[in-house]
């Protein structure tokens, strides 16, 4: 106890940490303690996860101090030390599908020596007592990939407690759950937090917050903005901390303008399906029109932007380019459509690393570079030259290899391929990501003029610069569109939607007009 407070399970003071010229964190803090379930919120490249990786012992801070029930964090590097202290549920399961869940929770664990055999009667009931203790209904001898999203994260946080860990980073642990799993996710999280187990909750979804968190902190700017207890706290006021951006008193949640009316429509969803994603989903896009679709990471708007493309099969629904069905689930199919692609991630979908930067600017029009399947590197380089002064690609040379390029220049060989085949319908998903600020303006620009020069774009993000380029912006929340802004729109209007807020508004004034 300090001062008749009980010591807190974690606690970072004057935390600072720069990458480069890029400053991560400036003088940020943060206080959870125990029992208490914490929301920590902002925007991209707020500071979050830099946070996270300081916390956790994966980074260390230039400046400040962190304590853990009130004495200094473990040496950097100490991992077994770090573990005993602080665990986080990431995302992304870390949980190894082809192993049982009892392996899983004793991973390198599973004998009491380096040299002694391992005992499965013993280690199977080991696994059956820790469940138990943390009332987590999972059968020890199942593979952990026949478990559903909802119990891996279980089983998961029973691993972090394994090693005496109180104190829990959950990182968006929402993202791939449904109404029911959220719900059963809450509720045991209460039951942890009645055992003293703190969590530090991550979200994109703010109406999760006030659902769950006593206490939310804001990260802006990489810096700390608020810290306040959640019942305190209006929607609006926590949307306008993480925007920076304060209202007039107008309705946050509504549309600044009705759907103009549009002719040539190039893009048609209609009441697209896609399994554990969307429902019954629609959408168009125009000749000369650059529309935005925005979403969290659960939303969806990714996998629909991939679906346009070719990526998934629909369960149901129908996309269609001027009028031309695309059969869903076939890139193929997309391509002749005239669909053209910047996807997500370029260094794990857009790039083959290690070729040049004219191999990869030509990958989609190889039926353009010679006759009969041959590739003749005359054409090639003709044709990439062409791409590199077109997308202003700063490279030595078109055999230069993609690798060597800076950041900025990657993505625009990503836009130029593309491009490459003078797409009707460009789709481009978070086109900016990781870029610096000049190539940001100049690939934002490119995609504009796609639209000017009769065709259309679809930008999917949940970057606020992105969507600004765009002529309107539909808002999707765990598979549905809730809100379509025109121009005009506030920062802080659309992160409320993107953030579930405008949807929950929406539903409790239904609820209140139906009665």
């Amino acid at each position: 106890m300090a001062n008749g407070s009980p010591v807190p399970v974690a606690e970072a003071a004057g935390i600072s940490k720069r990458f480069g010229a890029t400053v991560a964190l400036r003088d940020a803090r943060i206080t959870v303690t125990a029992g208490e379930s914490h929301a920590l919120v902002g925007r991209n490249g707020a500071g979050k996860s830099t946070l996270v990786s300081i916390l956790t012992g994966l980074q260390q801070p230039d400046t400040g101090t962190l304590r853990f029930s009130g004495r200094p964090a473990p040496a950097f590097g100490d991992i077994d030390a770090w573990r005993s202290r602080v665990a986080c549920v990431y995302q992304r399961s870390t949980i190894l599908p082809g192993l049982t869940v009892a392996e899983n929770l004793f991973l390198n664990r599973q004998s009491d020596g380096a040299l002694r055999p391992i005992r499965w009667k013993e280690l199977r009931r080991r696994a059956g007592e820790l469940l138990g203790e943390y009332g987590v209904d999972v059968d020890p001898t199942a593979r952990a990939g026949e478990l559903s999203v909802e119990q891996r994260q279980f089983v998961e946080i029973a691993r972090a407690l394994s090693f005496g860990a109180r104190f829990i980073v959950l990182d968006e642990p929402t993202a791939k759950l449904d109404a029911r799993g959220i719900t059963r996710l809450f509720d045991k999280l209460r039951d942890l937090q009645r055992q003293g187990v703190a969590f530090l909750f991550i979200s994109h979804h703010l109406q999760e917050v006030y659902d769950l968190c006593t206490t939310v902190t804001v990260y802006r700017d990489a810096a700390h903005i608020l810290t306040a207890p959640v019942a305190e706290l209006s929607h609006q006021a926590l949307v306008e901390a993480m925007t920076g951006e304060t209202t007039t008193g107008s309705d946050a949640t509504a549309p600044l303008s009705a759907p103009r009316t549009r002719s040539g429509t190039l893009l048609e969803v209609d009441g697209l399906t896609l399994k554990d994603v969307c429902r019954d989903l629609s959408l168009s896009v125009g000749a000369g029109e650059v529309v935005g679709l925005a979403g969290a990471t659960a939303s969806g708007n990714v996998q629909v932007g991939e679906a346009v493309a070719g990526l998934h099969r629909a369960e149901a629904g129908t996309i269609s380019v001027g009028g031309r069905g695309v059969r869903t689930g076939s890139v193929s199919s997309a391509l002749a459509a005239g669909v053209g692609l910047v996807p997500e991630d370029r260094h794990l979908q857009g790039l083959v690393h290690g070729r040049s930067v004219a191999e990869n600017a030509t990958l989609t029009v190889t039926d353009q570079l010679g006759p009969y399947g041959t590739v003749l590197p005359g054409r090639t380089r003709a044709f990439a030259a062409r791409m590199i002064r077109d997308l202003d690609i700063k490279t030595p040379g078109a055999a230069t290899s993609v690798s060597a390029l800076s950041g900025g220049n990657q993505q625009k060989v990503v836009v130029a391929r593309a491009l490459a085949t003078d797409p009707r319908v460009l789709v481009a998903i978070r086109p900016t990501n990781g870029v610096d600020v000049k190539s940001k303006e100049f690939l934002l620009t490119r995609i504009r003029q796609v639209a000017e020069s009769g065709r259309a774009a679809l930008i999917v993000s949940d970057e606020l610069d992105d969507l600004r380029a765009c002529d309107r912006v539909v808002v999707m929340f765990h598979g549905h569109a809730v809100a379509e802004f025109g121009p005009g729109w506030t920062d802080e209007q659309l992160v409320a939607a993107v953030e579930g807020v405008a949807a929950t508004a929406a539903a409790s004034d239904t609820e209140t007009h139906g009665r």
